[in-house]
């Protein structure tokens, strides 16, 4: 083989590669390197020496795992992830049984005006969290809300959402509100690539539209489901916006609702990057076992359906 040759073969076989390199450096410099230095920091501390005046008195040390056991014993954290969990038992149910009822309905052969029913369903996703959560927070507001307007017309209670327990339920509006829309075209996408012929035989067998429902469609969007369920659980574990955005609002909201706020607030409020980076490592290998197990449980599933 001659030299032009080879070059010319090493190139073609190079061409992956060279493609490849500008996405890795990326993934490199903004994801790798970062979560490696956080890990890093959690790993150590700032020791005080006197009065932590003057050019020797802050020094930072190795502390092994001093970070993760204060992380395992902080009773704001563990109440904020106590928090979520109540605030994702709400907001992941209602959430992707609204997405798959509407895509169930869209997907209907007597529905009208479709085009227009997708876009207004889809359309609070597009609107940015901060801003979803403002405006939602002022219709909350009994002094500026429209519908605290209505009800003291029509004689009717006011209840405060911003307080007490009410505050889960209108938290977990403004993410139903906004990450229905996703979901719902994730899981319509899917039943529009169901063949028609499926459907055609099921009536042919008799099967009513909503048998077809629960026996073809559902079944058959199940991957979809799953898809939805596991990006779910992630916005879930890291819910952040909402209530940072309600907090001027209500002194129901404390500055460590959720863990990422608890993260927020030492990293920048107290100062403490080295337990901040503790406590998001956790969060993230929270999330990365949480999702592992679900996606595990669910291939299982699969291949025990599969075999039978």
């Amino acid at each position: 083989m001659t030299s032009t040759a080879r070059r010319k073969s090493y190139g073609v076989k190079g061409a992956p590669y060279g493609f490849l390199l500008p996405a890795s450096i990326l993934f490199v410099l903004f994801f790798a390197l970062p979560i490696g230095y956080a890990i890093w920091l959690s790993f150590r501390k700032v020791r005080v020496s006197g009065l932590g005046l003057g050019a020797g008195a802050r020094k930072e040390v190795w502390a092994g795992l001093e970070n993760y056991t204060d992380a395992f014993t902080d009773s704001e954290l563990l109440d904020g992830a106590l928090r979520v969990l109540g605030y994702g038992c709400i907001v992941v149910p209602v959430m992707l049984g609204l997405a798959l009822l509407f895509a169930l309905m869209l997907d209907s052969e007597k529905v009208r005006l479709a085009p227009f029913s997708r876009l207004a369903i889809f359309l609070p996703y597009a609107i940015p969290g901060v801003v979803a959560a403002l405006l939602w927070g002022f219709l909350y507001l009994p002094d500026v809300s429209p519908f605290y307007f209505v009800l003291d017309k029509l004689g009717l209670p006011q209840p405060d959402l911003l307080d007490g327990g009410p505050l889960f339920l209108a938290l977990s509006n403004i993410a139903v509100w906004g990450g229905t829309g996703f979901n719902m075209i994730v899981i319509y996408t899917s039943l529009q690539s169901i063949p028609g012929e499926v459907y055609e035989a099921a009536k042919l067998d008799g099967a009513t539209p909503l048998q077809i429902a629960l026996k073809i469609k559902i079944p058959m969007v199940a991957p979809s489901l799953v898809l939805t369920f596991f990006f779910s659980i992630i916005a879930t574990l890291q819910v952040f916006s909402e209530p940072t955005t309600l907090k001027p609002l209500t002194n129901s909201v404390s500055t460590t609702w959720s863990p990422l706020m608890k993260v927020y607030q030492d990293a920048f409020g107290k100062g403490d990057i080295h337990a901040a980076a503790a406590q998001a490592t956790i969060i993230a290998l929270v999330t990365l076992l949480l999702s592992f197990g679900f996606l595990r449980a669910a291939n299982r599933r699969n291949k025990q359906e599969a075999s039978r």
